[in-house]
């Protein structure tokens, strides 16, 4: 699976009226629940991700597994995304890759 199938795949329920309820009852004190973004993306959350797969180079979707917390800051800087919501996304994309291999 590509970042770009498993964004795909990550972007099929995005504003979907169950998931959101969903992410209400598990949100913190602030409202905030980014450990369900990768089930039910809002919009915004969405086209952040897009922006940073889209500046990923070819050498870093062939190793996303072997980015380090550093570059991973510095490509959420230049998309100027979320930090955590890619962190999490990237996370979330090397656990599915060694959950199906």
């Amino acid at each position: 699976m590509t970042i770009e199938q498993y964004l795909d795949k990550v972007a099929r329920f995005v504003g979907d009226q169950y998931g959101n309820l969903i992410r209400q009852r598990f949100a913190d004190s602030e409202g905030r629940s980014e450990l369900a973004m990768l089930q039910v993306p809002t919009g915004p959350e969405l086209e952040e991700l897009k922006r940073a797969v889209a500046i990923m180079t070819p050498r870093e979707k062939a190793d996303v597994a072997g980015l380090s917390d550093e570059q991973v800051q510095r490509m959420a800087a230049d998309a100027q995304v979320d930090p955590a919501n890619l962190a999490i996304f990237v996370n979330g994309y090397v656990l599915q890759c060694q959950r199906v291999s």
